[in-house]
Parts: structure tokens; C-alpha cells; sequence
């Protein structure tokens, strides 16, 4: 049998349409526990490499030979020869290119909706961490919102459609992923936008982003409006885009709501939380749609593979918007938060500009899974 090779993208496109997989996962089991490529129609195996340097003659009756099987490993190399094993041994088999350290660095663009006059927005979808950012375009103008560290997908999208990046936006100092937005900045001169209230420890220049903020991008009036909301960090902020979309950051999710804990202060924060999701966002017009910062579940994204729905929908199925008893609320939030993000406050300070690290210092720090909502 031929060995094949399966790329993140090829993986995406598998989960987007709903596509059978079989996994075969030789990682160790406490890494698949924790963190794993997920798909709607995938079934998994995980059998760690050690356990398998004898041959692959025990787990065949556990290889179907009706699905596509894919072999999938930390960094490539075991999945390799575990998938040549298999295909030793007649079964059609493929490895994931770049193992789980590309399937955690691959974003997909998937196109939103059109704005007024010629604009459009899109949205990015980085299906092994479940973040989410995004691009808004309007007459060879862009503007990038809570970009993550691998800065040539928006550059080079940008590019390939004719569009100078002019702003970039952080909706707040990220924990979970180290951002890119400054680096965009400087490399396209483009002015860099960031939350004051999360940038008092900051080292370097940025524009203030604040309440009522607008920013016009391109010669039509899409404009990015700042609301201050926050909840998950002091200095959250949404923006509204062309008074259609709204950009909740990590403030509310499809399915649930941010946390307010990673700064140490969810006592003090969850009233700021509630604040933003009870009273500013229920002043907005539930027609608009939301496009949240992360998701958290794969049975969040819509058939197209975006993550978007309308405010009014979410009003009436989101569990974190329907408490109507503030000690409940609290109770809730506060006792539902899961583990801290990896290195969380290492990329608190990166974010911050106080450390340097390398890439494949980045790449450890933001290894493992979303953890950004209240379960």
C-alpha cells in the first residue's frame, strides 16, 4: 500500500464537512486526554508509540478498513513509521503532515458576509485551539482583530486580495495565545489598538482603544466601533462592524461565556461579566450576529465552518445569559472554571512585551487546548 500524507488543511476540510475519519492517536495517553483533533464524524484509537515498536500485528483488528485512518503524532516523525507499519501491513493509511504542532498552527480564512460598498469580512478559523480572529476589508483597506502569532496568513491573505492592513486590534491581553497584532503593526506601519486598562504594564506604543473608539477602514463607512465590556479582563472590549457584526472577543461565546479568572481576580470581575453580558449587550439589537474571539466545542461551527450566530439566538440558548439570580450567576462562573491555560501568565507577559521568547518557546507555551470559557 502507498503511504499518503494528510496537511492540517486537508484535516480542516474533513471536519468542516463533516467527514468520517479514523484516528489513530501515538501520543502518550495524558497528551490525548488533554488535547485532541476533533471532528463531528471522527472515531479515535490511542495507542502510544512505545507500546507499538514491536509491530502494529495487535491493534489491526482495531484498524477499520472502511474509513480513512489517520495517524497522528506530536511532531510528525512517529506517526511516520507507525503509518508505514500499517501500510506494511495492506491497510490505506495516512500521517499528518507536522503532527499536532501544525494542526495547532493552522488557520483557515472562511468568508463571514459582505459589508457596505465593496467590504467584506472574514474570519480565521484556528481549528486545533479553537481561536478565532478576523479580517475586515473595504476599499484595498484591512483591518485585523485578535491576530494570533503566525502573522503571514493575514499578511499574505491581505496580499492575494489586493488589501493593505492600515489597524490592527487586540480586544484585550490575551492569556491564551501570544498575539501577533503588534508585529503586523510594525512590519505594515499599520497603527496597533489595544484596551488601556489591559495595557498598564505594557512596554511599547499602541493607540488607546476606548469606549465609543471609531475606526473607518477604507473610503466606505465600515466603521469599527469600541464598546467597553468587560468581564475577562478589565479592559475587554467589543467591537461593532458596520452595525451588523458584533466582535464579543472573549467576553461570550456560542455556547457559553468567558471567564474572569485569569488575572487572579474572578471575585472581582464576574460583576464586571455580568455587567457586559446582562445590561451593555442586551442594549444592542439582537439582530446583530456575533463573532466570538474562540470556540469551544466543534459542534459550534456552522456548515461553512464558520463560527457566527445571531445575538437574538444566543438570548435564547446560551445558559450563561439566562440566570436571572445574580448569586447564581456568581456561583456558577466562579465554580465552573476549568484549568488555567498553558504558561498562561508567560503569555500574559509576552503579550505584554516584557519577555522575548523564541519560536519554539511560543510554540510550547500555547500547546494544548482552549481554555478561555466557563464549562
Amino acid at each position: 500500500m502507498t503511504l499518503n500524507i494528510m496537511t492540517a488543511k486537508d484535516v480542516t476540510q474533513r471536519v468542516f464537512n463533516k467527514k468520517e475519519l479514523f484516528i489513530l492517536d501515538v501520543r502518550n495517553k495524558d497528551a490525548f486526554k488533554d488535547w485532541k483533533i476533533e471532528g463531528q464524524n471522527f472515531q479515535y484509537l490511542n495507542i502510544p508509540y512505545f507500546d507499538l515498536l514491536d509491530g502494529v500485528e495487535e491493534i489491526l483488528n482495531q484498524i477499520p478498513t472502511d474509513k480513512e485512518i489517520l495517524v497522528v503524532c506530536a511532531k510528525e516523525g512517529s506517526s511516520i513509521m507507525v503509518a508505514e507499519m500499517l501500510s506494511e501491513a495492506n491497510r490505506d493509511v495516512s500521517y499528518l503532515k507536522g503532527g499536532m504542532k501544525a494542526w495547532s498552527e493552522y488557520l483557515e480564512p472562511v468568508k463571514v458576509g459582505d459589508l457596505k460598498g465593496d467590504g467584506e469580512i472574514y474570519q480565521f478559523v484556528r481549528i486545533g485551539k479553537g481561536c478565532l480572529s478576523y479580517m475586515v476589508v473595504s476599499n484595498g483597506e484591512a483591518a485585523i482583530i485578535d491576530s494570533t502569532r503566525m502573522t503571514e496568513v493575514y499578511t499574505e491573505f491581505a496580499e492575494s486580495i489586493g488589501a493593505k492592513i492600515t489597524n490592527v486590534f487586540d480586544t484585550h491581553l490575551h492569556a491564551d495565545h501570544i498575539s501577533g497584532g503588534r508585529t503586523i503593526a510594525e512590519k505594515m506601519n499599520a497603527t496597533y489598538w489595544l484596551p488601556p486598562k489591559d495595557a498598564t504594564e505594557v512596554t511599547f506604543d499602541y493607540q488607546p482603544l476606548e469606549d465609543e473608539n471609531s475606526v473607518t477602514i477604507g473610503n466606505t463607512t465600515i466603521n469599527i466601533e469600541a464598546i467597553y465590556s468587560p468581564g475577562h479582563t478589565i479592559g475587554s472590549t467589543s467591537f461593532l462592524v458596520d452595525e451588523k457584526y458584533l466582535l464579543s472577543g472573549d467576553i461570550l461565546f456560542i455556547d457559553s461565556i468567558g471567564r474572569p479568572d485569569l488575572a487572579g481576580l474572578a471575585e472581582d470581575w464576574v460583576g464586571d461579566l455580568r455587567e457586559t453580558l446582562y445590561k451593555r449587550y442586551r442594549e444592542l439589537s439582537e439582530e446583530l450576529i456575533v463573532l466570538p474571539a474562540h470556540f469551544m466545542i466543534i459542534e459550534e461551527l456552522n456548515d461553512d465552518g464558520s463560527v457566527a450566530k445571531k445575538l437574538r439566538t444566543l438570548f435564547a440558548e446560551n445558559h450563561g445569559l439566562n440566570i436571572a439570580d445574580e448569586a447564581e450567576f456568581r456561583s456558577m462562573v466562579t465554580g465552573n472554571l476549568p484549568p488555567q491555560p498553558n504558561a498562561y501568565q508567560e503569555i500574559r507577559e509576552t503579550n505584554m512585551g516584557k519577555t522575548t521568547p523564541d519560536e519554539e518557546q511560543q510554540r510550547e507555551m500555547e500547546i494544548g487546548p482552549n481554555r478561555c470559557a466557563v464549562r
